[in-house]
Parts: C-alpha cells; structure tokens; sequence
C-alpha cells in the first residue's frame, strides 16, 4: 500500500482527491471543519516536502449543472484558516482555466478546483473526463475515504494516468489500517457491536463479520426482529417480519461458527414514540401491546459492559437505542463510555457508519476511542467485504 511517505513531492504538484463536502448554512458559513482538518496533514506533507497541491472536491448534488450555491468558493476561505495557507481557486476544474492555473503554481502554494460534479462526467466515471483532470498534477493522491465507493472520475478512474506515481493521503491510510485492525488483525477477542433499527441494512455486514468476531452485540431497533423471531412479544416495537427467517438463521450460522451473540434481555419500554412518553422497565420479550421499547435497559448494560471490558477490538456501528431523544439515550451514552473505558486499557476501536458517528460526536467521545471513521457509506460496504474502486486503484498497477 503506497502512501504519501513513499514519495518526495519537491517541485512536484500533487493532484488530491479530498472530501471537502461539507455542510453550509444559510450565508454559506461552513458549520462543520471535520474534513477539511482531516486532510490538512496531507496536505501539509506535500507542501512541506517542497511541492504544491491541487484539490479536488464535490459539493452537494448539483448533477452536471452549474448552481452557485453549490460553489467550492464558498468554503475558500475556511480551507485557507484550517490550513494556515492563502488557498488559491480556479473557477473550472478542468480546461484551459484550470489548466493555467496549476502550471503557474508554486511550491508551497494550494490551489483549489471549482465543484467535480458541475460535470456530469464525473459521477459518471468518465474517461475523457479523468484524462483532463490528470493533466493538472505530477502525483495522484486519494485522500476521500468517504467517496472510495465510488467509481467516479476523481476517486478511481484518474488512477490509471498515473502509473507509479500515485498513493494514499494519510487519512486514506488511516481508514484502511482502522478496518484492517478490526477485520484481519485485531487482537481477539473481537466484538462487534450492532445497533440500527433494521434488521435489512446489516445483513451483508453481520455474515461478513461473522468469520472475523468473536463476540456480535446486537442492539437497537434491529433487537425486536431477533426476539419476535424466538417467539418473544415485542408490543408495538419496531420490528420487520419478513426478515424474522433470516434472524433465526443468523443466529444458527453464529453459533456453528462459535460466535457468542448477545441480545438485550430488557428494554426501557414507552407508550409513545415521544420524548415525552410513560416509560418502565420490561423484559425484551414481554413488551405490551401500546408499548414499545426504545432503549436498552439497565440489566443489558450490565451485559454488554462486561462483554466490552473483555473485549480487546471493537468495532462499534450503529446506536443501542433512540439517542435522539435524550431520555432514550442512556444506553448508547453507557455503551460508548464502556468503549472508552476499554480503550483506555488498551483495547482498540473503531466507529463507523452513520448514526453511531453522529453519536459518538454528540456526546464528546470522539477523541477517547481509537478511531472514528469519516466515510459512512465507504464504511458499510467495507464491513460489507467489498473492495472499494477508490482503494483498489490505487493498489493495482
């Protein structure tokens, strides 16, 4: 695996596909810098080394057409801050405008190339369209974990202009160690801990995990499926009765393969999908009729805590209970102080995928656990088993 250590960027201009889409409000402010700091060592790297470095990026969904709003020039100047360096920005990604720019680019010098997805050519993954981005710089970088399951123009196909003269940022790097560490090499025992309402949007990634893990929590929405399936009752909780089959045979397929399976055994139980509802403490598979559970209870935390405090990898995606609704968060707070609590004795893991980031940011744990994934959908399909087009072109030569 190549990565920006393996090259020396002096005079060299550094093409690098980052992931500066970024939420704006309303005055097009940028709300959240997370991604533009993720790639400023990257970047730094380069500039340090004696080279320059051209980004390319997508903003929002504008599908092929030319919308102002969705200009890269909006978050100039928040780049240029995060950075500590004066960004320079073409208003074209590709042509002659774009093309001048980069040829009078200096080294230590940043330049910044307008919205990849003005051009539908990009989402499209075409040809022509890489061949003229790849004009624009001597070594090709990926560092945009977050779109490396696509094949787009700017993630994989600009790869084959490059023959040996392309790489992984460190972020890119740090994606593809974190998975590695939870999937092939992680200290056993590992645990996987699988939250989410449905049962359906984790089915790939349970029968993939279930070679690599030694112990799979099972929480949040997806709960009811697995206990409705056992003959429990489960009231009016979420609960997807085609896949009851499939849950039955999850559990038959973790047991040859020795994995202990771990569902909650009680459930804060509401009357109300509200914040404001009854609530009380009920065995999972009693739940009343007008009532449904919407957080883990306290005899399954003391559960998962001793699973998690013996755990040496963990790999954590997907919420154990309503966390939206601060009174149905108590489990998920728990569940991430436990992880914490085994990091600090030296276990490492890994969060990922959507809702359990969005938490792991709300409640303030993302500097305490090992490390905190940036792709959501890159993510998923890693846990998937699938090879991501943005990794594999970078590794094939």
């Amino acid at each position: 695996m190549k990565t920006i250590d393996d090259f020396n960027f002096e005079n060299k201009k550094a093409l690098i596909r980052v992931d500066f889409n970024v939420p704006l409000d309303a005055t097009f402010k940028v709300t959240d810098t997370n991604r533009i700091e993720a790639a400023k060592p990257t970047i730094i790297k380069i500039l340090e080394d004696g080279g320059s470095a051209i980004l390319m990026s997508h903003l929002g969904r504008p599908d092929g057409l030319r919308n102002p709003d969705l200009s890269l020039k909006h978050i100039l100047a928040t780049v240029s801050d995060v950075i500590g360096v004066q960004v320079k920005f073409v208003s074209d990604c590709i042509g002659e405008e774009a093309e001048k720019a980069a040829a009078v680019l200096q080294p230590g010098e940043i330049l910044l190339l307008e919205n990849l997805r003005f051009h539908s050519e990009e989402e499209n993954g075409d040809i022509h369209f890489a061949e003229q981005l790849s004009k624009l710089g001597d070594i090709y970088v990926n560092d945009a974990f977050g779109t490396a399951h696509r094949a787009h123009a700017s993630t994989t196909i600009v790869a084959q202009f490059f023959p040996q003269k392309k790489c992984f940022g460190y972020l890119m790097a740090k994606e593809i160690d974190a998975l590695e560490k939870v999937m092939r090499t992680g200290k056993k025992p590992v645990l996987a801990i699988l939250g989410g309402a449905k049962v359906s949007s984790k089915i790939t990634i349970i029968e993939n995990i279930l070679d690599k893990v030694d112990d799979l929590i099972i929480g949040g929405g997806m709960t009811f499926t697995f206990v409705k399936a056992k003959g429990g009752k489960v009231g009016d909780s979420i609960c997807e009765d085609d896949k009851m089959p499939l849950a039955l045979e999850i559990l038959e397929k973790a047991e040859k393969k020795g994995v202990k399976v771990h569902i909650p055994v009680d459930v804060i139980a509401a009357n109300a999908f509200s914040n404001d509802a009854d609530t009380k403490v009920v065995d999972v598979d009693k739940i009343p009729d007008g009532w449904q559970g919407l957080d883990a209870g306290p005899k399954t935390l003391e559960n998962f805590k001793k699973i998690i405090l013996g755990s040496h990898t963990i790999l954590w995606n997907g919420p154990v209970g309503v966390f939206e609704m601060p009174r149905f968060a108590k489990g998920t707070i728990a569940v991430g102080n436990y992880i914490i609590e085994a990091t600090e004795k030296g276990a490492f893991s890994l969060v990922g995928g959507g809702d359990s980031v969005a938490a792991v940011k709300q409640f303030g744990f993302e500097d305490q656990v090992s490390y905190v994934s940036t792709g959501g959908g890159a993510m998923l399909e890693s846990l998937e088993g699938k090879t991501l087009p943005g990794i594999a072109a970078i590794i094939e030569d």
